[in-house]
């Protein structure tokens, strides 16, 4: 629409965009300052969402933050049981800090323990997953981190991101 770029450009006409720049420079700079340095994990509430159970470091909306190029979090999984279904357009990894189970990718399962490392792969169409923990006494806990690319690509992350199936309670 050529009257609506009209409007826009007229809009930005009398904008300084470098000094704009300029401007979002000091305030992060001042933000950084005052962020969160160390995120005590034991002071983090436990969070009950589809997927489970999670206890978010980073996130896009967590701005006090000194890091917030990454989203970072431990999920839980309880005993015996599983996380959500979902779909991602991949590139997420999974450290197992504990526990022992399974993760069922595009159909596949793969099996995991303790230190073992779970990448989902980066593909067009995304991929669909589903974590199991396979202890029926004790919790799994994965250490989980993706680039924050919510503000470049959106939340699709440039392809998908949908919550397939809910946790089981």
């Amino acid at each position: 629409n050529l009257k609506g770029e009209m409007m826009s450009n007229e809009k930005s006409k009398n904008r300084n965009l470098f000094d704009e720049l300029i401007r979002m420079r000091d305030e992060q700079r001042e933000r950084f300052k005052t962020a969160i340095k160390v995120v005590k994990g034991d002071e983090l509430p436990l969070e009950k969402n589809a997927n489970g159970y999670y206890r978010w470091y980073l996130h896009p909306s967590l701005k006090d933050r000194g890091l917030n190029t990454l989203m970072l979090w431990v999920q839980e999984i309880p005993p015996g049981g599983c996380s959500g279904k979902e779909r991602h357009q991949g590139g997420r990894l999974h450290l197992v800090v504990e526990g022992r189970g399974y993760t069922v990718v595009d159909g596949v399962k793969h099996d995991w323990e303790r230190w073992d490392y779970i990448h989902l792969p980066l593909k067009p169409e995304g991929v669909i997953f589903q974590h199991f923990n396979s202890d029926p006494n004790k919790p799994a806990k994965l250490v989980v981190a993706e680039p924050n690319l919510v503000d470049a690509l959106g939340v699709d992350l440039g392809i998908v991101f949908e919550q397939l199936e809910p946790a089981p309670d």
